[in-house]
């Protein structure tokens, strides 16, 4: 398990996020930094969050906070992972890297928000975020941090999100 800050960095977006929507969170890929914070946020609102990671080991560190409010999920295998629900905000941060685009392909009209962590453009080699760009209407670059969080959307206009 890695700690740093510098992986916490896509908080000040999960934060305004969750404070300018009321609907259902999905987090692909759990971790230190979003989520506790998406849990204690979601819990006391009583709104419906949905994690899965394919680590199990992961998973067995996130088994105690499943309740009424947070669904926690293995998954192994990210292509077989059905989204057809439609999230207020998604949460991309899953490994391996190089199929993080397809999670978010396969949100383009299944997400108000599509949150997009690592979106540093010398990591494009790894993520290839930039393969799906086009298919977003919006797009919101948070660079205030070494590792930059991309928010991408085809419902809401992000020009005056942060």
């Amino acid at each position: 398990m890695r700690i740093a800050i510098k992986f916490g960095s896509h908080l000040p977006v999960l934060m305004k996020l969750l404070e300018i929507t009321k609907g259902p969170i999905l987090e692909l890929g759990v971790g230190m930094y979003s989520t506790p914070y998406l849990h204690y946020a979601c819990t006391s609102t009583k709104r419906k969050l949905t994690s899965y990671d394919s680590d199990e080991k992961w998973i067995r560190y996130f088994k105690d906070c499943r309740n009424d409010y947070h669904d926690v999920n293995f998954i192994a295998d990210w292509n077989n992972l059905e989204m057809n629900d439609f999230w207020d905000v998604a949460f991309i941060d899953h490994h391996p890297d190089s199929v993080r685009k397809d999670s978010a392909k396969k949100l383009v009209n299944n997400a108000k928000y599509v949150v997009l962590h690592d979106s540093n453009p010398e990591y494009d080699s790894s993520y290839k975020y930039s393969e799906i760009y086009p298919l977003f209407k919006y797009r919101f670059d948070y660079i205030s941090d070494k590792a930059n969080t991309t928010v991408l959307s085809n419902f809401v206009d992000l020009s005056n999100l942060c």
